[in-house]
């Protein structure tokens, strides 16, 4: 084994960025639109500050934002919006209410049907609208038929993932690397280019998650269940004996402790509504319109001195506090929700919905805080919020986008434009199927239909872009280039074919697709799919084999991440849903892997090298 020479000082600092970035972009705690603008920023002024020339060109700083118009990345925003669109006119809503109609014939055949349905879709749209789709349906045929949820969502959502990587289109992670080689000289790929590798390995993939997943799966119970404390609505009377009289109200919400929140102030002779404000001072008779639990209603009564009433009558054990009409609720937070990234007080989420937050439930767990701390804690994709309020009320919600509610009743939008969002997705594929237009110009087209038609408006389809995966994907590319032109991506690939010197053509190309597989479980698959695009090209151009297996080694490897719940957007969905644990997903998900792992490698081996 020869190990390959040190680099020049540009490709270490590449090797170190790309080191430093990968650990980055896996932090939680720091937004991933940070980390990766960090990256473009830290690589715009390494080429500033030190120069670097290639064939007596020097490399222009400027040129790292070629990403920003890659095509790759309209395209992906272009299915973004495509796939919003489904959504919203509730385009795919026959499928779903076909789907619940088959669960209640056969459970078994019906999950395997599910599966089927999921991975097929999610190979032309985005899979997050339909894990979206399929959550709430799943559950409601769990809570009919008093089954489990366990067994059915996991599965699912990794089906989605499975489909998604037999066409170019499937997912992001797809359309980059295809992308990226295209970039590189390589023959661009059509959009089944690959499908047959990828669907003799999805039907191995499709069978386990049918016949073996659930059966590894424990039983997981709701979330966050109903015994967490109901808000009351009631007034508090502001008596000739109250020492709130004459005071602001600043100065009775400091005895509370601001604990108190007022929504509004009835004030004789009338008892009109008036606004709150801090220097409002309390008169006689005023009413002040509180929610709360119980308890703390009480303690308010007291520290007050006023008299607790709900509704016309004074609370006392003849005349209880009642929540009337007041519903509990679970609501997801989807990538398009603009609590992502904000809080709830950021949003006023409590005065623009009339609906109280009780709960917070992440990452398999519920947060460990008051419920007085839910207003500022910033909001995730993937979040659950436990909710109370009116019937009404969450049905507005239902009809806001960047929410889905899982209450196992709620009846999915369908709207007159849902064919028309139809059509446009088949004209998108059909027409970059057959090679009469590209992808990128096909679903650039199909935007400007639904934006004509009146299936989307500008706001609904700027709300379905993500900031993450706009800047993880250029700040992707750039650190691409950067290694590829500075040598840095030959250097890893000189090492990688030095490790595996003793090993066949496909055992390197085997070792090459479990090192994508493992690396983009625990950071972003794009970062990883575009980083190891160039090192898959310099590995087969230094074994002096066909570049195109190693290509798709890296594409398969990237979508193998179904193993840790932050490997996927959608895994984190699925998890708070079904109250899954990170164990959950290593339990089903690296059999899985190894699955897919070993029957690509042989397919990759046997199409090409063999």
């Amino acid at each position: 084994m020869q190990i390959p020479d040190i680099p020049n000082t540009h490709a270490l600092i590449m090797l170190l960025l790309t080191a430093v970035a990968l650990y980055f972009f896996r932090r939680d705690d720091i937004p991933l639109e940070t980390s990766s603008l960090a990256v473009l920023v830290v690589l715009c002024l390494v080429f500033t500050v030190f120069p670097f020339e290639i064939d007596g060109k020097h490399l222009e700083p400027s040129s790292l934002f070629f990403g920003f118009g890659h095509e790759a990345l309209v395209t992906v925003c272009a299915l973004m919006i495509i796939g919003h669109a489904l959504v919203r006119t509730g385009a795919l809503v026959p499928v779903g209410r076909n789907l619940a109609k088959l669960w209640k014939i056969s459970p078994t055949l019906s999950l395997l049907f599910t599966l089927i349905v999921a991975g097929a879709l999610s190979a032309f749209v985005n899979n997050t609208p339909i894990v979206v789709l399929l959550l709430p349906i799943l559950t409601s045929v769990a809570i009919r038929t008093q089954t489990d949820t366990s067994p059915m969502l996991l599965p699912m959502g990794l089906a989605t993932i499975v489909g998604g990587m037999t066409t170019t289109i499937g997912t992001s992670t797809n359309l980059l690397v295809v992308s990226v080689a295209s970039d590189m000289g390589l023959p661009r790929m059509g959009m089944f280019h690959f499908s047959v590798p990828a669907l003799i390995a999805a039907c191995v993939a499709i069978a386990y998650l049918w016949l073996i997943a659930p059966k590894l799966l424990p039983s997981r119970k709701a979330l966050l269940p109903d015994t967490s404390p109901r808000l009351f609505s009631a007034y508090l009377n502001i008596d000739e004996e109250s020492n709130s009289k004459g005071k602001t109200v600043a100065e009775i919400l400091k005895l509370t402790d601001d604990q108190m929140t007022i929504e509004s102030i009835q004030r004789k002779p009338d008892y009109r509504n008036i606004r709150p404000f801090p220097d409002t001072v309390l008169q006689e008779g005023d009413r002040l319109q509180v929610k709360d639990t119980p308890e703390q209603l009480k303690e308010f009564e007291a520290v007050l001195q006023a008299t607790l009433f709900s509704g016309a009558h004074k609370v006392d054990d003849d005349h209880p506090l009642k929540a009337e009409k007041q519903m509990l609720a679970e609501i997801v937070v989807i990538q398009s929700s603009e609590l992502d990234g904000r809080t709830l007080r950021d949003v006023q989420f409590a005065k623009r919905y009339g609906i109280s937050v009780l709960a917070l439930h992440r990452d398999g767990k519920a947060m460990d805080i008051g419920r007085r701390s839910i207003g500022n804690v910033v909001i995730h994709t993937g979040d659950i919020l436990l909710v109370q309020g009116e019937a009404e009320q969450l049905s507005e919600l239902r009809e806001t986008q960047g929410f889905l509610i899982i209450d196992g009743a709620s009846d999915l939008p369908y709207s007159q434009k849902a064919p028309m969002a139809l059509l446009v997705l088949f004209f998108v594929i059909g027409v970059a199927a057959i090679g009469l237009l590209p992808i990128a110009i096909s679903s650039i087209c199909g935007i400007l239909i639904l934006l004509v038609t009146k299936c989307l408006d500008w706001k609904e389809a700027s709300a379905a872009l993500s900031s993450q995966v706009v800047l993880i994907v250029v700040a992707s590319l750039a650190l691409g280039s950067a290694m590829m032109q500075t040598g840095g991506a030959e250097y890893i690939a000189q090492l990688f074919v030095a490790l595996a010197f003793d090993l066949p053509p496909a055992g390197v190309l085997s070792a090459l697709m479990l090192m994508l597989a493992v690396l983009t479980n625990i950071v972003s698959n794009n970062a990883a799919a575009v980083i190891g695009t160039p090192i898959a090209v310099s590995v087969a151009q230094q074994l002096n084999l066909p570049i195109e297996p190693f290509i798709l080694a890296v594409l398969f490897g990237a979508n193998l991440s179904y193993a840790t719940p932050m490997a996927y957007k959608t895994n984190i969905l699925v998890m708070n849903a079904g109250g899954y644990q990170f164990s959950d997903f290593i339990r089903v998900g690296m059999p899985l892997i190894i699955l897919m792992w070993i029957s690509l490698s042989f397919l990759l081996s046997w199409l090409y090298l063999w």
